[in-house]
Order: C-alpha cells, then sequence, then structure tokens
C-alpha cells in the first residue's frame, strides 16, 4: 500500500524516481532511484524518516502514502498540445483520480439521492451530426438559445465531476472520462476563461458523442459540437447575418464578451455556418495573426468558470465533522485553506506537520509554543540511549 501510494505522490508530482533521490537526499537520507523503485514495488519497505522527507518533497500529507485510490477513471479524452510528454499526461491523471475519488465520497455522504442528468451517447460522423447534438444537449438540459453565463455550474448541477488544474503547462489544455456513470471533466484553469469554456465544451463533446467510426476527424468534431453549444447557430446568423463579406473586429469583440467564445473562433463558427466563404475566413485570420491577437485578444469574457461543487462539499463535510482533515489531505484539497495556511489536525501542529511546513512557518509555530510552554511546569523523564536497545 505505501509503495502504490508514493508512487502516485510521485506521479502526481511529475517526477522521475532519481528526481524524487536527488531531492530526498539533499536533507540527509542518501538514497537512489532504484532503491526508491523497491519501495514502489513493495520489495523493500521505507523507513519512516525517508517517508516523511519524501512527503515533504511530494508536497503531499505523510497519510497520502497510506491511502490507494479504488476508482478507475476511463479516459476518454486528452486535448494537448505537441510536446506535453507521457509524465506530464500522467501526472494530471494522477490528480485528477484523487479529487474524483474524494469527490465521490462526499457525494455519497451528502447527496446520495442526486440522479446525473447526462445523455447516453450518441453515434456521430459528420459536423452536421456534431450540430444537432449540441442543439440536443442544450435541448435536454432546457438552456434554450442565448449565451451560457456559466458552462460548469451548468454541467456540475448535472452531476459531472469538475476538475481545474492549477500550476500547469500551457501545453495542457483538458482531459475527459467516466468514472462509472460520474462524466469527469478537467481544464487548465491557467487559461484564458474563453478558452476554459471552449475546452469544457470540447470535453462535453467527447463525453456525449461516440466518434469511434470517424477516429480521424474526432477532434474536428469535438470543435464544432463546442461551438454549437455555447453559439447555436441561429444566434450566430442572428448577429451576424446570413451572409457577409467581412466581420467588424469591434463587433466580434463585444459578441466574445456576450458568449464567451473568443473572436478566432467566432470568424471559426462564421466560416462553418457559410456566413464567410473561405477566402474571407483566410483573410480575417491573416488579419488576426498581424495585429498580434492570435497570442492576446483584445476584450475580456468576466464570466465565472470556477468549479465549486467539491469546495462547497469538502467545507460542508468538514463543518459537520463528518470527514476528516486526514481523508481531506490525501486529496490535497488545497482550497480549503490559503496556501499559506497548512490544514492542521488539531489546534496546534503535530511533529509531522511541523516538519512538513516550511522553515519560516514551522519557526512561527515554535516560537508560539515556546511563549506558551513559558512558566510551565514539565516533569523530567531520562532519555533512552541507543545502547538501551
Amino acid at each position: 500500500m505505501i509503495g502504490t501510494g508514493l508512487k502516485q505522490a510521485r506521479i502526481r508530482k511529475g517526477w522521475t524516481l532519481k528526481r524524487l533521490a536527488d531531492k530526498v537526499s539533499k536533507h540527509g537520507i542518501q538514497i537512489n532511484s532504484r532503491t526508491i523503485s523497491e519501495y514502489e514495488k513493495g520489495t523493500k519497505f521505507p523507513s519512516a524518516s525517508f517517508l516523511l522527507l519524501a512527503a515533504s518533497a511530494l508536497n503531499v500529507h505523510s497519510t497520502y502514502f497510506m491511502h490507494v485510490p479504488d476508482i478507475t477513471i476511463r479516459w476518454r479524452a486528452f486535448r494537448k498540445r505537441s510536446g506535453f510528454g507521457t509524465r506530464r499526461q500522467d501526472e494530471i491523471k494522477q490528480y485528477a483520480t484523487d479529487l474524483t475519488e474524494l469527490y465521490l465520497e462526499l457525494k455519497s455522504l451528502l447527496h446520495p439521492a442526486d440522479e446525473i442528468d447526462f445523455p447516453e451517447t450518441i453515434s456521430v460522423t459528420s459536423t452536421e451530426e456534431a450540430e444537432c447534438a449540441a442543439r440536443a444537449l442544450r435541448k435536454k438540459w432546457d438552456i434554450g438559445d442565448g449565451p451560457l453565463h456559466n458552462l460548469t455550474r451548468t454541467v456540475e448541477e448535472r452531476g459531472a465531476v469538475v476538475i481545474a488544474k492549477n500550476n500547469t503547462s500551457e501545453k495542457f489544455d483538458g482531459l475527459s472520462g467516466w468514472c462509472g456513470e460520474y462524466p469527469v471533466i478537467v481544464i487548465n484553469r491557467n487559461m484564458s476563461i474563453d478558452r476554459q469554456r471552449f475546452t469544457a465544451a470540447h470535453e462535453i463533446g467527447h463525453l456525449v458523442m461516440d466518434t469511434s467510426a470517424v477516429e480521424q476527424i474526432e477532434e474536428n468534431l469535438a470543435h464544432r459540437f463546442a461551438a454549437s453549444f455555447l453559439v447555436p447557430a441561429e444566434d450566430a446568423r442572428s448577429a451576424l447575418g446570413d451572409s457577409v463579406c467581412r466581420l467588424d473586429w469591434n463587433a466580434i469583440k463585444v459578441l466574445k464578451q456576450q458568449y464567451g467564445l473568443s473572436m478566432s473562433a467566432w470568424v471559426r463558427r462564421a466560416y462553418d455556418l457559410d456566413i464567410i466563404s473561405k477566402s474571407s475566413f483566410i483573410a480575417h485570420n491573416r488579419d488576426l495573426r498581424g495585429r498580434g491577437w492570435y497570442a492576446k485578444e483584445p476584450g475580456q469574457y468576466d464570466g465565472d468558470e470556477e468549479p465549486m461543487q467539491l469546495q462547497r462539499m469538502a467545507q460542508r463535510a468538514l463543518a459537520e465533522n463528518l470527514m476528516s482533515v486526514h481523508r481531506l489531505s490525501y486529496s490535497d484539497a488545497d482550497f480549503l485553506a490559503p496556501d499559506d495556511e497548512p490544514l492542521l489536525t488539531g489546534e496546534f501542529p503535530s511533529a509531522t506537520e511541523l516538519i512538513q511546513m516550511d522553515e519560516a512557518k514551522r519557526e512561527e509555530w515554535m516560537t508560539r509554543m515556546f511563549d506558551l510552554a513559558d512558566g510551565m511546569e514539565f516533569e523530567v523523564f531520562e532519555a533512552f540511549g541507543e545502547e538501551e536497545f
């Protein structure tokens, strides 16, 4: 169990065996990657001092090593750019697995009767069918036409597990899969809000469409689904017209702020719906590049797309003593406290928690506890030496 937990924590950090060995060795325990590999395989048992240092280096609570997730996620799609290697992908998958397990445990405690309102997957083999799938989902969820102001909240209310990953590469966009009957969506929180929305809609497309018959174009179909779900065809034609020679950038910027769809995606939407010609589409994209808007577009979509369901459930479970801080620490639920305030299991930190703090925070706690102890009487015990054992 400990070996499996150690491996999961290392994968979640995105570290090699050698990097973990180097980090631990710098703090006084000389160890090599082969020994850590034996720990992970269970052929050797690590010392308590190694586990404490490894937990600190990997930024997990030491109890993380004692917990092995008992869920399996069938990953459906991973949206990324070239150069985002397998190790980084495994890091995000492990993080998502940990939080999904916590989500399902909290759900069973707090909302056991809630139902999931995601449709059965349907076969899609063309862009026209992708448009139809997006319209059907809006109808099922009774969204109607017009801007969808909070996509994340919409899918959370329908039973999806939505996870926003911090501090990750811009080469990662999104990830989706199924954990039993629960849809799981992971997005890169470091992206702009409009890009997060498009990624979430893209992953929803992967979850509700079966494109296995046309795998070579499945990403294009998910793109088409996302654009249609965020901006129905009727809305696009009403805003732009049925056929135009050129789009007005000021008008497109306003539409971006209204619908939460990027300007470049609006240009593509106009082309897909035959509102502009292919030559006009190429010209608009050339203009976007020339203005430097591919890197950073003007206009800001100010909507809220922060996943809240997991955070709310965790806070309620803590308040009602339905779940311990130790259990939450397995999943690194850092939203329960500011980054500089570690989660404590009691009024004062334990020795283990002190060891895991950064030096400044540890000194602060030590000073506070020495001040409280000043003037108290303590019984003196004779310490054992090594020769006694």
